[in-house]
């Protein structure tokens, strides 16, 4: 998730998304206009007497507000730094912390698959969150705080707890989610009890997307359709991992014996043509043996019709090629082709030779064969533990 770095801490960068920027002074307005009630909310959870019109004057609600909600999102912060920081104890490493519209996300270079680790991290911003709770209230009945400190104290104390709370539910990939498929993958691979843990997300999901219609609450019905969505997208990637693992790009490309090539002299029309009667819309570009570009159907198309024989192939080929090396990870090669944005990757060896082509078509013809238990048959070798692949069809 992409944000506006503010800083470092703990070797951990910490951005700010915009949708942050939108959602803070929201916060500190529905906080403002409710302030009696949560000051009744207050005085009833922890026996006070908070005096709610001394706080209700003029600006004064949307101050407290602000400040209320300011407050809030530290907590998360420090919430996520819970997970994060465990998790670095384990030797993973953070790439980020951010800070968004539903509260903050921290970003792992790697999800731990050992269930204890994963236990432990997910259950550390929770903990964190009752910790920032029990001072919050410590602070609030120990000193004689000035009513308008004592109501934000007071709030963060209940909020923190909302938050432990709240995240311990089985929203995969909340906490909650995390916590139940660490204990899934006991007796399970990670990838089952990933599946299983994202389809109780799911069900959570949707009933609290549910509710966020009943009550008319865009806010909850927006984390509703995140938490299904994330929960999906985490899953899918798991399973892929599980099913890629040991395989190498060199396993499933196409070899460049068997790869059809255009120079870049070829005519756009003569390319058009050869796709047409090949069934291939993109083609390494090579010159002298040598790859020089990539040229895809899309490239061809941005030529007019009537322009296709005056054009030729170094006209419109690519030429910052992607590419990876035939002993790259299968998965590695995937999120290559994402970050780039294209469908096939150049696949060079030390000396920058192209000695095959893998593309986006490959990889998923080599998942469905690993799928269906045909590994061994497609010449790829044993892959896995004894519990064998999950299914993913429908996703």
């Amino acid at each position: 998730m992409k944000g506006i770095r503010i800083g470092t801490v703990a070797g951990i960068p910490v951005q700010l998304n915009w949708t942050f920027l939108l959602v803070l002074p929201l916060f500190a307005w529905l906080i403002g206009t409710q302030v009696t009630q949560f000051v009744e909310l207050i005085n009833v959870a922890y026996g006070a007497s908070l005096d709610a019109a001394a706080l209700t004057g003029g600006a004064l609600p949307y101050v407290l507000g602000t400040a209320a909600a300011l407050g809030l999102f530290v907590s998360v912060l420090l919430h996520e730094f819970g997970h994060s920081l465990t998790a670095m104890r384990f030797g993973y490493s953070i790439d980020s912390i951010t800070l968004w519209l539903f509260g903050g996300v921290a970003s792992f270079s790697e999800i731990p698959e050992d269930w204890k680790q994963e236990l432990t991290i997910a259950v550390a911003g929770p903990v964190v969150s009752v910790l920032l709770g029990v001072l919050s209230y410590v602070a609030f009945r120990a000193f004689s705080l000035p009513a308008e400190v004592a109501f934000v104290v007071g709030y963060l104390s209940l909020m923190n707890i909302v938050l432990a709370a709240f995240n311990m539910l089985p929203g995969f990939p909340m906490d909650g989610g995390r916590v139940l498929r660490a204990l899934l993958a006991r007796n399970r691979t990670h990838a089952r009890a990933t599946q299983i843990a994202a389809e109780v997300g799911k069900v959570f999901a949707f009933l609290l997307g549910l509710y966020g219609l009943l009550q008319f609450d865009p806010l909850v019905i927006g984390l509703a359709f995140f938490i299904y969505i994330a929960g999906a997208g985490e899953a899918q990637q798991t399973v892929l991992r599980a099913a890629f693992e040991g395989v190498t790009v060199d396993d499933i490309m196409t070899p460049g014996s068997e790869l059809k090539t255009v120079t870049p002299d070829t005519s756009v029309a003569a390319l058009m043509e050869r796709m047409f009667t090949e069934r291939h819309t993109g083609y390494p570009v090579l010159e002298n043996g040598r790859l020089v570009g990539m040229v895809t159907l899309e490239d061809a198309q941005s030529v007019k019709e009537v322009e296709r024989d005056a054009y030729t192939v170094g006209d419109v080929m690519e030429t910052d090629v992607a590419s990876v090396t035939p002993d790259a990870d299968a998965l590695d090669a995937l999120d290559t082709m994402q970050d780039r944005g294209v469908g096939r990757l150049a696949v060079v060896d030390a000396d920058g030779e192209l000695v095959g082509l893998i593309s986006r078509t490959d990889l998923m013809t080599a998942f469905n064969v690993i799928q269906s238990g045909g590994r061994d048959s497609a010449g790829l070798g044993p892959i896995g533990g004894s519990d064998g692949l999950p299914s993913v069809s429908g996703r």
